[in-house]
């Protein structure tokens, strides 16, 4: 267990590819019940709760795994940016989770390639070449084949996963860049600390400035600040505890034990287990323009992968 959270050696491909893979298994199915709970509790509850419960199983690995220290980062400034920026990307996904089919919004995630190669540049200093280009329009026309703007009950809610797509490629980027020597437990501890205090300031301004009532009618995921706690809401969130820290530590720990380019592909896999629990738990399959769309979205992906490991080799390849 030691090896698992202590700073990472040399690059292992067949554990990131496990780690991979059982990582976006439990996220898609956290993702998926949170869509099924989302009437009887509020974004800001949940971060509240499924945040306590991380930090406590963390602390609990960290001294299982050899010590306290391992939740302490070595620069926090990049560790705790890095939490910032998911904080921000996991509430524009759940926020239209009472609205959202999941294959729509595991869809609307998945564009963060296409924006990890718009951001290359100003960040990374990477040239945007005609593939990168071609990329980014095969899955700017799959977004709009998910989104829809042509339909008449189309809502600006359809959005709200695609900004969480840009977020979350911030996040990639910031690990791969600054935060790949760092202990997962102390990625996954920071992650939980940002979550719980977003939550209870959430709690905090909807208890004192509480918005209309038309507004917590209709957005009552988001608008609520804390609703009646039941036991089964308690459980639900104990169980997202679970599925939540199982699955970013083994994403955390996957990409950095691998390159990302080789990685990213297969990270596309959270489509396909997003389709399964939407039928196991929704009895919902995605429609045909769906399909075509998470098809582009993903075929994007994998050509954005592609180049960026045939650059990278040929960098290695520069004596």
């Amino acid at each position: 267990m030691k090896s698992l959270f202590q700073q990472p050696g040399e690059d292992r491909p067949l554990l990131a590819l496990i780690l991979l893979l059982t990582g976006v298994f439990a996220l898609a199915l956290q993702d998926s019940l949170v869509k099924l709970m989302s009437a009887d509790t509020s974004f800001w509850q949940f971060q509240t709760l499924r945040s306590i419960g991380n930090l406590s199983f963390i602390v609990v690995l960290a001294l299982m795994s050899g010590g306290i220290s391992l939740i302490r980062p070595d620069n926090w400034r990049p560790v705790y940016l890095r939490a910032a920026l998911l904080t921000v990307c996991m509430f524009c996904f759940f926020a239209g989770a009472p609205y959202l089919t999941v294959p729509q919004m595991a869809a609307g995630l998945y564009t963060y390639p296409l924006f990890v190669s718009l951001l290359a540049g100003p960040i990374l200093g990477e040239s945007v070449g005609r593939w990168r280009i071609a990329a980014l329009l095969l899955g700017g026309i799959g977004a709009a084949f998910i989104l829809s703007p042509w339909d008449d009950n189309f809502s600006a809610v359809q959005v709200l996963p695609i900004l969480a797509g840009f977020f979350y490629a911030t996040n990639i980027l910031t690990l791969r860049k600054a935060c790949r020597q760092e202990s997962t437990l102390a990625l996954a501890f920071a992650v939980g600390i940002v979550f719980i205090a977003v939550g209870m300031l959430g709690i905090f301004l909807l208890s004192v400035f509480p918005p209309s009532t038309e507004i917590r009618d209709n957005m009552p995921f988001v608008a609520i600040g804390w609703p009646e706690l039941t036991l089964l809401v308690a459980g639900f969130a104990l169980f997202a505890s679970v599925l939540n820290l199982t699955g970013n530590i083994c994403l955390s720990r996957a990409y950095q034990t691998a390159d990302a380019s080789w990685l990213a592909p297969i990270d596309f896999s959270y489509l396909i287990f997003a389709a399964f629990w939407s039928r196991v738990i929704f009895d919902q399959w995605p429609t045909g323009q769906a399909l075509i769309g998470m098809t582009l979205i993903g075929s994007a992906g994998v050509i954005t992968a592609w180049r960026e490991r045939v650059a990278a080799s040929g960098q290695r390849a520069v004596p």
